[in-house]
């Protein structure tokens, strides 16, 4: 087993604890929900999540650094190596008892994003990828993980727009773009947080687009997109997991959506 698989191989080990503690708690009566500095929920699951993970990972990899939503930055580690944990990836859906929610996962090395996973246990739904391997998807409809890739349409006219909604491009002051592009589609759908990128990934949407995203929102569906063949930069073009804004598409359609949002 390489370096890469034996990365993958305990993300998603953690994916699977990841899993356990979220769909215990889901739908929860007495489930704790409180609001952080900026204004948006955070549940038990999303603290309990992370602080696992970070346990699980000190021991299993101790000189790697870990970043994660709930708890920040821990000290730089010696190996040159970052964990990215997101552990709700659509917490306010999560709340509301909306199944569509994720824990993400994402391993940086050298500046490079080497392990994906996004885990969405409520759906039956999972993604993965390592550099270099490609990218996988398994849910309850087939007996075995399939190979991922971006769809082949070729003009915006044909292609199908995902988005998460039209908040963060208000308070950007760029919504009319948003619309711009949504006109210049076939159709557009609400699929947000995690799952526009997957869909963008399966080949079933074209492209998706964000206003408001971070770093852990973004870095195991960066990784993903690319090994399924597809295209991932901020809303300037450049190609970062670093957060601001992002763009996915399946490559082919990429500079014509820029060219609609560009910041």
């Amino acid at each position: 087993m390489t370096a890469s698989q034996d990365d993958l191989a305990l993300a998603l080990e953690l994916a699977d604890v990841a899993d356990a503690i979220t769909l215990a708690r889901f739908r929860a009566a007495d489930l704790v929900v409180e609001t952080k500095p900026d204004l948006t929920p955070v549940s038990e699951a999303d603290t309990a999540v992370e602080r696992t993970l970070r346990e699980r990972l000190a021991s299993a990899r101790p000189g790697d650094a870990i970043v994660g939503e709930e708890y920040g930055s821990s000290q730089a580690g010696e190996t040159g190596r970052r964990w990215i944990v997101d552990p709700i990836d659509g917490t306010k859906n999560y709340v509301r008892g909306i199944p569509v929610w994720a824990t993400l996962l994402a391993l940086e090395e050298g500046g490079q994003l080497t392990v994906g996973v996004v885990s969405a246990p409520a759906l039956h739904r999972r993604w993965w990828a390592a550099r270099g391997q490609g990218a996988f998807g398994s849910d309850g409809l087939a007996p075995e993980p399939r190979r991922l890739g971006v769809s082949g349409v070729r003009a915006l006219e044909d292609a199908q727009l995902v988005m998460s909604g039209f908040d963060g491009w208000d308070e950007q002051a760029r919504l009319e773009q948003l619309i711009a592009l949504s006109r210049a589609c076939w159709r557009t759908r609400g699929f947000g947080d995690f799952w526009g990128y997957m869909l963008v990934a399966e080949g079933v949407a074209e492209v998706y687009c964000e206003a408001v995203v971070s770093l852990w929102d973004l870095a195991a569906p960066l990784l993903i997109v690319e090994e399924a063949g597809g295209t991932f930069t901020d809303l300037g073009g450049v190609r970062t997991p670093e957060g601001g804004d992002a763009l996915a598409s399946n490559g082919v359609l990429h500079e014509a959506a820029l060219a609609l949002v560009r910041r």
